[in-house]
């Protein structure tokens, strides 16, 4: 065997084997030229072979990848095995609490953050950032006058112009800006409905949504959801016809926990049927800009006519986590949220606002976007990819098209909970379908954060949860 074979025979051998996964990258070939003190042109051709057999393949200017492979066990889940109910409605939801106790094991316990919903807070060009914010406070004096509502200006205007170079018309006027997506989605939900009101989410749906329910006394009414496609918008065209709604709330783009892309027909056709009953929409976006196809996904707002749909987002996740700024777009309910916004907390931190303006004006947050983008992208493959293989057979994994998170269903009936349980005994943490659904479904379902770098530790915790779940199946 020539050296060019034998080294392509070892490193197709590691594929097989699962010590390189689908998605991760090769050693270049200089380095591989370095480590293995052979020459270039037998790298190169030993490269140019696996290719060929469909191993490995080539991304310019990027490198040679573990090329996907097709699966006997389907990677896509679109209709996960348990269905529900059209009209599953709950009076008390009350996942907070689950929530909150998942959240601060992360930090007490310093456990593996497969569990939490934040993103690596290292992709985050925090440092420069800070640098515009100490320069604004070094040269003027912020005052509580210029954190009024709607928002700072710089900044409004800057979020506008983003709308409009992805093709989406947005009056400037229509913007108020928030602390994070969360204060624009409460605030929301309280200008469109009241305490006592059913409002229509998705199943699973994140639990953000359901937080902003249970706070206000409200009841969620699950609606089945699609891991493809999103919402089913026939189930909810029978709903609207049976009974009052009062608002309907989705994300449309890369759904947090099934990391779906909703079709724009459906989007078109949810729009339009909402618009029918005049019933508004708040959507939440703040995944967007971390999309891994070749064009920004276009929101509902696209669509919106009539000023019914309450478009929500930040910059949290795409961004920066240590200044929570966030808007909420929300069409005729303008007027009201800006109100709701000064008398829930009067104002949002003025310096966060002009510090974040300037880095949009003046830094490169595309080519910032461009590289996190491609870091989750290939780390959704790798997850997957670890996933199908380390845990039982009858495993089922969603297929993110952007954000962080991968959606697993357990084989065998597995109670995320107990799961939850044993996983943190071995210093990991994951997310209990529990969390994403007031009626406690999605009970055999985990959600799995792939933002951090990809380590030894995480590959380690993949394979211990496979095996903690082959024991409680």
């Amino acid at each position: 065997m020539k050296l060019y074979e034998s080294l392509a025979a070892e490193l197709e051998g590691q594929v097989a084997r699962g010590v390189l996964l689908e998605g991760e990258r090769l050693p270049s070939v200089r380095q591989a030229s370095q480590r293995r003190k052979l020459s270039i042109s037998t790298v190169l051709r030993a490269y140019s072979l696996l290719e060929s057999k469909g191993v490995i393949e080539s991304r310019p200017q990027s490198g040679f990848f573990v090329r996907a492979r097709p699966r006997v066990t389907p990677r896509v889940s679109p209709e996960f095995s348990e269905p529900v109910p059209a009209l599953s409605l709950s009076s008390e939801v009350d996942v907070s609490r689950l929530v909150l106790s998942t959240l601060r094991t992360i930090r007490t316990q310093g456990a593996l953050p497969l569990g939490s919903p934040y993103p690596d807070p290292t992709v985050f060009p925090a440092a420069r950032i800070s640098r515009y914010a100490n320069a604004i406070a070094r040269r003027r004096h912020v005052s509580v006058m210029d954190d009024l509502p709607p928002g700072n200006p710089q900044l409004i205007r800057q979020i506008a112009r983003r709308y409009g170079e992805h093709g989406v018309a947005v009056d400037p006027a229509e913007i108020i800006v928030t602390v994070g997506a969360t204060e624009a989605i409460n605030l929301c939900l309280q200008a469109v409905a009241k305490p006592g009101d059913t409002v229509a989410v998705e199943s699973p749906t994140f639990y953000a949504m359901l937080h902003a329910i249970e706070r206000m006394g409200m009841r969620a009414l699950e609606v089945p959801t699609d891991a493809r496609t999103g919402i089913d918008v026939d189930a909810l065209r029978a709903i609207l016809a049976n009974q009052p709604v009062a608002a309907v709330m989705v994300m449309p783009n890369f759904q947090n926990p099934l990391g779906f892309l909703m079709p724009d027909e459906r989007k078109r056709e949810l729009v339009a049927l909402l618009a029918a009953h005049g019933v508004p929409a708040i959507e939440n976006c703040v995944y967007d800009e971390l999309y891994y196809g070749d064009r920004h996904p276009c929101p509902l707002k696209t669509w919106d006519t009539r000023g019914l749909v309450l478009h929500c987002a930040s910059f949290s996740k795409s961004l920066t986590s240590n200044y929570r700024i966030g808007w909420a777009l929300a069409g005729r309910y303008a007027a009201q949220v800006e109100k709701l916004k000064f008398l829930n907390t009067l104002s949002t931190p003025s310096l966060p606002q002009l510090a974040i303006a300037d880095y949009l004006q003046n830094d490169g947050f595309d080519r910032h976007l461009r590289q996190v983008r491609k870091g989750y992208a290939q780390r959704a493959r790798m997850m997957a990819a670890a996933v199908l293989r380390f845990f039982p057979a009858g495993t089922r994994v969603s297929e993110p098209q952007g954000g962080y998170v991968l959606w697993v269903e357990l084989p065998g009936g597995v109670d995320a909970m107990r799961l939850y349980a044993r996983a943190l005994e071995h210093g990991i943490t994951v997310g209990p379908g529990h969390m994403f659904s007031a009626r406690g479904s999605w009970t055999h379902c985990i959600r799995l954060n792939y933002s951090y770098p990809w380590t030894p530790a995480t590959e380690d915790a993949l394979r211990t949860l496979g095996r903690l779940v082959a024991e409680l199946a």
